[in-house]
């Protein structure tokens, strides 16, 4: 696999091997053992699994105790996926950045904790899955407001975006809860 770090320390953007023929294709979506080797470390203790169609978002989610890493991929459709950095005393503070994950380019991407991520579904349908290092606490759960104008996320809308309440009620970043 391929694991490149990206201007966010502490994300990674995974490529898996994928051996594929005329029957399908194969691939390890997680190797404790080569993640390690990787750099990254951890220790699932939940798998989720959303679907959404076209013009949904979903986001920008965190835990503000807990807080949660995630390793996120989209095994049907296409994604927009947004990390923004929420630790005070990173010096990547309130930036983000987007990655386009699909069922057909299979990357990967892991979100530690002191990240909100979210993800806008850009196919007619997407299931998106991650495993999470700690258990969702619907109490600490925080949503950053997913169009600040202090993010700068670009998001690839046309129209406005399908959104929960929660979402569409995000906290802008100059209020909301941050790690330090």
């Amino acid at each position: 696999m391929k694991v490149s770090a990206v201007e966010l320390a502490g994300v990674k953007l995974i490529e898996p091997k994928v051996f594929g023929d005329d029957r399908g294709f194969f691939m390890e979506s997680w190797n404790a053992r080569a993640f390690a080797q990787a750099g990254i470390e951890a220790t699932f203790v939940q798998d989720n699994h959303s679907r959404s169609r076209k013009g949904v978002l979903r986001g920008l989610h965190y835990q503000i105790e807990r807080a949660q890493g995630k390793l996120v991929r989209c095994v049907a459709g296409e994604v927009f996926d947004v990390v923004v950095d929420l630790r005070r005393s990173s010096p990547t503070f309130g930036r983000s950045l987007a990655f386009e994950l699909s069922a057909q380019n299979q990357r990967m991407l892991w979100v530690p904790p002191g990240f909100a991520h979210g993800f806008l579904a850009l196919s007619e349908l997407v299931d998106f899955l991650y495993k999470t290092t700690d258990y969702w606490y619907p109490e600490h759960e925080r949503t950053l407001l997913w169009n600040d104008a202090a993010l700068g996320i670009a998001w690839p809308l046309s129209g406005a975006p399908i959104l929960a309440p929660k979402d569409a009620a995000g906290t802008p970043l100059a209020a909301a809860a941050v790690y330090d």
